[in-house]
């Protein structure tokens, strides 16, 4: 058998036991986030996800750990990426997306690497790749947006397809946008410490839904952010935000309203993709009860 067959049904064998073993233990697809922690508050990744599949990745760029995803094999998106609030310094960037090579051969580069052509069948089976969202009605929406990221190679990092759902244009660049930039001023108004930031994804409670029946599409986007040290004597208005607070967003206008009500006034183009703001102890409630886990997304209620 040629080196190259032999390397091909090897990494199908190992990619076949990750969901029951918990991944790969090299480099910065591992095991744990040990390699990434600064980008959970008091270093504690969320409690609970203890289903199989799911992979931790400590997103790498240009030699330095950017932040933090956590992936799942069959889905092919990010259950959640984690990351440190701090507010862009230039534009967004102009770069090649790029995937995860660990994903694909357990020994290969640590960092992420641009998409070549053609695509490597291996990168093609173990994750998402360009071509999925062709012509699929689907942004590539990202769970850390770069706009949230300060240094250029932070904003390029976040142009992995580890860290990308599906996500609705009327979503996209409507209502979770308008929640992105109210974190940002949040962040810069009050925020006298870090913000610890994570967003994720929450799929259909009937099923999976896909598109190029590779890629989940999830029914809500959430996020949620942690800043511990924040000024005192609040405004009224937002003593409520503080230390946590979190939201759900629709990306199905057509779901039902017993998580996220719709603004039926809301203009055509964003109508059915609201977003609600809630509490964090509201949020993990419904993130227990679609996702079958007792999650704690901040150590201590980030007390």
């Amino acid at each position: 058998m040629s080196q190259r067959k032999i390397l091909q049904f090897s990494t199908g064998a190992l990619l076949l036991l990750l969901p029951w073993f918990g991944g790969l233990v090299l480099g910065e697809v591992n095991k744990d986030f040990s390699n990434c922690l600064d980008f959970f508050y008091y270093k504690t990744p969320p409690q609970g996800v203890n289903a199989p599949g799911y992979q931790p990745i400590c997103q790498r760029h240009k030699n330095q750990y950017r932040f933090a995803s956590l992936y799942h094999h069959q889905h092919r998106t990010p259950l959640y990426s984690a990351y440190l609030l701090s507010p862009a310094d230039g534009k967004r960037p102009s770069v090649a997306w790029m995937y995860e090579p660990q994903l694909a051969f357990s020994r290969a580069n640590s960092e992420m690497e641009p998409f070549a052509t053609p695509v490597d069948q291996n990168v093609i089976e173990s994750q998402a790749e360009r071509e999925d969202y062709r012509n699929s009605n689907f942004t590539k929406g990202h769970l850390n947006p770069s706009l949230h990221q300060k240094t250029k190679e932070d904003r390029e990092a976040t142009f992995t397809l580890t860290n990308i759902v599906p996500q609705r244009a009327g979503s996209n660049s409507g209502p979770w946008s308008t929640l992105e930039n109210d974190m940002l001023r949040k962040f810069n108004s009050f925020c006298e410490g870090p913000m610890y930031v994570i967003t994720g994804a929450m799929p259909y409670e009937s099923g999976a839904r896909w598109i190029n029946n590779r890629v989940s599409v999830p029914e809500y986007m959430w996020s949620a952010y942690c800043c511990p040290s924040y000024k005192p004597n609040l405004p009224d208005h937002v003593q409520s935000f503080f230390p946590t607070y979190a939201a759900v967003g629709r990306n199905d206008p057509n779901s039902g309203e017993e998580i996220v009500p719709v603004n039926v006034k809301a203009r055509a183009s964003v109508r059915g993709y609201d977003v609600k703001r809630m509490s964090l102890e509201t949020l993990e409630g419904i993130l227990r009860q679609r996702l079958g886990m007792s999650i704690g997304l901040f150590h201590g209620q980030c007390q």
